[in-house]
């Protein structure tokens, strides 16, 4: 079973239960991105050619569309989604309830930026020094920037992506999420240009931050 999240009338996530496969892997549960393509074939294919791992050949979801999964050089996961039926135009990046940013943590950030570069036309944008943490690197797409990539901290075990949910005010978040069982092991905190956020971890153990404009 699938479940399908909206904002509005548009679904920007889902949920299902991990297949036995993946439980098997002793994988814990996590949130796993598409990037939207319109040929996932050659998607794939050219991921292959640059490096990345194949982990499931493109297949069809009825009435959804034609995905595959696979990750990046550096083993960060995530899907390719091929659409049935016309290309809609994008949820507006700060839509309370959207993803508002995407965060990768590597092993080497600068080959991971050419990696998706080169796939998928990111730019680059600024660069931050976070001291003993390194260089946090901006980036974009269509002119807009959409996330930041670091080199991994110790803490976290492999490369992996990290998406932040818009939300009004991060503290009446941030008590919703341990009202519901979940934890926040770190913020809130202000980050540069003004937003709060907080990383946070549900019930089950999958990690996800939250950011708004205000605290």
């Amino acid at each position: 079973r699938y479940i399908v999240m909206n904002v509005g009338e548009r679904g920007v996530a889902g949920l299902m239960a991990q297949p036995e496969e993946v439980r098997k892997t002793g994988m814990p549960p996590a949130w796993i991105g598409y990037i939207h393509t319109r040929d996932v074939d050659a998607s794939t294919k050219s991921l292959k050619e640059a490096g990345g791992t194949v982990h499931r050949e493109p297949d069809d979801i009825p009435g959804v569309g034609r995905f595959a999964v696979v990750a990046d050089p550096q083993g960060a996961a995530f899907n390719f989604l091929q659409p049935d039926g016309p290309d809609q135009p994008p949820i507006p990046l700060a839509t309370p309830g959207n993803i508002g940013w995407h965060e990768l943590y590597t092993t080497d950030w600068r080959a991971a930026f050419d990696f998706y570069a080169g796939q998928f036309g990111w730019t680059k944008g600024d660069a931050m020094d976070m001291g003993p943490m390194g260089t946090y690197q901006l980036f974009g797409a269509g002119g807009e920037p959409i996330g930041g990539m670091m080199n991994k901290p110790e803490q976290i075990p492999v490369p992996a992506w990290l998406f932040y949910f818009n939300v009004p005010s991060i503290d009446a978040a941030a008590k919703r999420v341990t009202d519901n069982g979940g934890q926040i092991p770190v913020g809130p905190m202000e980050v540069p240009g003004g937003s709060w956020i907080v990383m946070c971890t549900d019930p089950q153990g999958a990690h996800f931050a939250l950011t708004a404009p205000v605290r």
